[in-house]
């Protein structure tokens, strides 16, 4: 028996002519009913009224015409991942036409990142993917984001997929450049702190200088650049770095005032940013770079504080986009952070004599520190046995702290005070003692705190820092969370039995506290955590904290050994 032809009607009376025993007619009730029909039937034909035929038409000219404004790639997809229709924006993309090839073929050569083998595959099987596609050849993208979805009958079965794709080329090009500055930001003082102490001054400029003009020109592509610090005692503007700038403008001086010092001054004064889109109009502007016509000038800020500018010029009018001040504004936070690490920030810190008092307290301090220390465990052991070598362990460590004071002493007078002015030294008077394994963490804790004004002892273990705290009082200990000699809890105990007044700090470099010392010594009055490399404001903030609280009069429980 032959096949009978099947016809679909919609809001149509059957055509004259047609074999009612040779056709099959089904009847639909609109466009919404006959599209379900369709798709879960099989039909030779659809019959429509003219009326309708023209609805219909209207209609499909009107989904074209919004498929086609949408910032977004279209495509159906049959069970194959194959493409059987696409919108303007997809055919764009495509380098041949994509109907009849697969969506990954369609847009050519191209890696894919996905976590599944076969994305298409796993669409064609009824399964949401997602994926992003990446093109190296010049095209109309380099990074596109796939979504596929399907599409399912009323029985479950699965029509078609709809495959969505969005261009996220701009958006993932600038969060690389955005990693690549803070990578760079990394590298303007990528310093450890036997490496920055032995480097004086200039070196450090010109260290800074160097990774500033070789990152500015690489990722921000500016060929006009000047860098400069701010004097806070006198206000001005000091150049650090400055390059394609006249000769002029390079040796002008320039004070942190809202008016009458170029558009630096002024945002040196305010502490925001400004775009100078033309510089023939603008009231603010200077003559920097020759034939200038635009200019970025942002803030360098270090805790919020305005410690210098950056100042960028273009040979065009409106140069400078949001993009571009964003991406500056970004840098000079990196650039304001190597500042501080690289000791910068202020215009002069101590004259040369200073230094090299700094140099040699700093050679001394930890072979002093445990000359200190092994008198006093051998003290802690022979004062009520042995009276006369007890004596002479007390004179051996007062000789020790009396070679560093002098030393300390003789590099305080030699500081310029007018410069480093009267917030110095804010520990000033203050006896500090460290606990660090590790001996170079010690010689930065040196540097650190004595550049804060304190008087610094350290130990390598909590047993050495014990015997120390029996023979002199401290304000504060900078306990490292895990001592090699015993827990990390049971030495924060013993320090704050032996001195209930001294400030306690734990000290840690992110690494997991198996022994949960922080948790338990928080129970016991721990009030600040330090994590390394020590910040200054940080570091000032435990230190000059107020006096805890009494420990509690309890035994300590704790094993001897972590």
């Amino acid at each position: 028996m032959e096949r009978r032809i099947r016809y679909l009607l919609i809001g149509s009376t059957p055509p004259v002519g047609i074999d009612p025993n040779a056709t099959e007619l089904k009847m639909a009730s609109g466009p919404s009913d006959a599209a379900d029909q369709l798709r879960s039937g099989h039909y030779d034909g659809v019959f429509a009224s003219a009326a309708l035929t023209s609805q219909l038409i209207d209609r499909y000219r009107r989904d074209e015409t919004i498929l086609a404004n949408v910032d977004q790639g279209i495509g159906a997809l049959d069970a194959n991942g194959t493409v059987t229709w696409a919108n303007v924006v997809l055919r764009k993309w495509c380098d041949i036409s994509p109907v009849g090839k697969t969506l990954l073929e369609a847009l050519g050569p191209l890696t894919v990142a996905t976590d599944h083998a076969e994305p298409l595959k796993m669409a064609a099987e009824g399964k949401p993917v997602a994926f992003r596609v990446h093109r190296t050849e010049t095209t109309s993208f380099s990074y596109l984001d796939v979504r596929i979805r399907p599409v399912f009958a009323a029985d479950g079965t699965i029509l078609q997929s709809i495959a969505i794709l969005q261009n996220v080329s701009a958006e993932v090009e600038q969060q690389k450049k955005l990693h690549a500055l803070h990578h760079a930001g990394q590298e303007l003082a990528a310093l450890d702190a036997d490496q920055l102490a032995e480097m004086n001054e200039p070196t450090r400029v010109e260290l800074l200088r160097q990774n500033i003009r070789r990152h500015v020109h690489d990722l921000l592509r500016y060929e006009t650049i000047e860098v400069r610090l701010l004097d806070k005692r006198s206000g001005e503007l000091k150049p650090l770095l400055q390059e394609g700038m006249t000769d002029e403008a390079a040796t002008r001086k320039l004070f942190a005032r809202p008016d009458g010092n170029g558009v630096t001054g002024h945002v040196a004064f305010t502490g925001d940013s400004y775009l100078c889109p033309d510089t023939a109009s603008d009231p603010y502007y200077l003559v920097g770079a020759k034939g200038a016509k635009s200019s970025l000038t942002v803030p360098l800020k270090y805790n919020d504080e305005v410690v210098g500018t950056l100042n960028v010029e273009s040979p065009r009018t409106n140069g400078f986009g949001t993009d571009d001040l964003q991406f500056t504004e970004l840098f000079s936070k990196e650039i304001a952070a190597a500042l501080h690490t690289l000791d910068l920030l202020t215009a002069q810190q101590s004259c040369t004599i200073s230094q090299s008092i700094e140099a040699v307290n700093r050679e001394i301090a930890l072979p002093v520190d445990e000359v200190l220390a092994s008198a006093a465990m051998l003290y802690a052991r022979l004062h009520a046995a042995d009276a006369d070598a007890a004596l002479h362990l007390r004179r051996i460590m007062a000789n020790a702290r009396q070679v560093k004071e002098c030393v300390q002493k003789v590099g305080r007078d030699l500081t310029i005070d007018s410069v480093l002015g009267a917030n110095a030294n804010p520990l000033a008077g203050m006896r500090v003692l460290v606990i660090e394994q590790d001996e170079r963490f010690r010689k930065q804790a040196h540097l650190l705190l004595g550049r804060l004004g304190a008087e610094v002892e350290t130990a390598a273990t909590a047993n050495e820092g014990l015997a120390l705290v029996n023979d002199i009082v401290y304000d504060a200990v900078l306990q490292e969370i895990r001592p090699s000699d015993m827990s990390g809890y049971e030495a924060f105990r013993r320090f704050r039995v032996a001195m209930p007044l001294a400030r306690v700090a734990l000290t840690t470099g992110f690494g997991y506290d198996s022994t949960h010392s922080i948790v338990k010594a928080r129970m016991d009055g721990l009030q600040h955590v330090l994590f390394k490399p020590f910040r200054p404001d940080q570091v000032v903030s435990a230190v000059t904290a107020p006096q805890p609280p009494a420990p509690a009069a309890m035994p300590i429980t704790v094993a001897t050994h972590s």
